[in-house]
């Protein structure tokens, strides 16, 4: 009864728990660089841990300092280009026979027959003012101001809130480590507490491994991206290899993603562009995949890419985009604990014959 209570409560609080996890990755994370300093500095982990957060806080404000303005004037014309080029190849698979309705690529061209539909005629009564909206027409173009304002503000605070729920928890997380991992010691019955000590710090060090090799990943991708694109001549060059480093967080699906986004901001600038940045997208995965995540991360996870992307399309469809971002951590988690319990579990062979 209690183990069905806890999936029936999993399953209606799984964003709130997936957000729950996002801070204690985070967590791990600056415990990982906090502990990478003091193999440097011999300072009190409270210290240290200040040292990161303020050098990490000083590189994003230098980032949004020098670079804020061309991210956002960039953004806003990727944005542009990326909707123009959507409706071009829309407009090209209709002219060659192929009904795009399916994919949802957008709405269709403005209608452009000879004979559009004339204006009312004004009656007679109206003269040369125009009539004046009645009461119900105000009311209810007020409520869908008001109802248009009230969601996009509830969007944008409720955004803003779990990017600091993340934050608060991360930090809360990485300042008393030893706190939360002997909190759920305690909570752990005496005979099985030897074995939860071993499974939380297996699973820790996993996590603060590959957190590290993901993090250098996404930084090289970022910067290969944006160099070969500016070489390439293709407009926002600088907000393509962000979005390229980040997606890099996703495996697999991040990738895909990412292509083609590149892609389209590049038929833009002809099909030369366009081939060139799929050639420089091609070589980035494989230096991703097959050069930088097997060298980086070979220590850490070691899971094949089917079963990786059958739990991330999994997650990603039973809880939407938080399940697809943390497919890996949630299935490395999984993953230590299975080869705990089949190392320990296992029955000697005298025994079992």
């Amino acid at each position: 009864m209690l183990f069905t209570a806890m999936l029936v409560f999993t399953w209606y609080f799984a964003t709130t728990l997936l957000l729950i996890f996002a801070g204690m990755l985070l967590g791990v994370g600056l415990n990982a660089l906090t502990n990478a300093l003091g193999r440097r500095v011999h300072l009190p982990h409270a210290v240290r841990l200040a040292i990161v957060c303020t050098a990490l806080a000083l590189v994003l404000a230098g980032v949004g300092y020098l670079g804020g303005a061309t991210i956002a004037e960039q953004a806003t014309a990727l944005s542009t280009t990326i909707k123009s080029q959507i409706a071009n190849v829309k407009s090209f698979l209709d002219n060659h026979g192929i009904d795009t309705s399916f994919f949802d690529l957008g709405n269709a061209a403005p209608d452009s027959s000879p004979n559009p539909p004339s204006a009312p005629t004004p009656s007679p009564g109206s003269g040369s003012r125009g009539a004046l909206p009645g009461a119900d027409a105000l009311a209810s173009s007020g409520g869908a101001i008001v109802s248009q304002t009230f969601k996009l503000l509830l969007g944008t605070i409720h955004g803003v809130g779990n990017i600091f729920i993340v934050l608060f928890l991360g930090v809360a997380f990485a300042a008393q480590p030893g706190t939360y991992r002997g909190g759920v010691l305690f909570l752990a019955p005496a005979r099985h507490r030897a074995r939860t000590t071993l499974i939380i710090d297996r699973v820790s060090e996993t996590l603060e491994r590959w957190l590290i090799a993901q993090m250098t990943v996404m930084l090289a991708v970022g910067l290969v991206t944006w160099i070969g694109l500016a070489i390439i001549g293709v407009p926002a060059s600088f907000i393509l290899g962000i979005q390229a480093g980040l997606l890099t967080f996703i495996p697999t699906v991040g990738a895909i993603i990412g292509g083609m986004i590149v892609v389209l901001a590049s038929l833009a600038s002809g099909w030369v562009a366009a081939l060139s940045a799929f050639v420089l997208f091609l070589g980035v995965h494989v230096m991703e995949s097959y050069v930088l995540t097997p060298l980086l991360q070979r220590q850490a996870l070691d899971i094949p890419p089917a079963t990786l992307f059958a739990f991330q399309i999994l997650l990603g469809v039973v809880f939407g985009i938080w399940g697809l971002a943390l497919a890996l951590p949630l299935v490395a988690i999984a993953k230590v604990m299975i080869d705990h319990f089949k190392t320990y579990e296992a029955p000697p062979l005298a025994e079992a014959a």
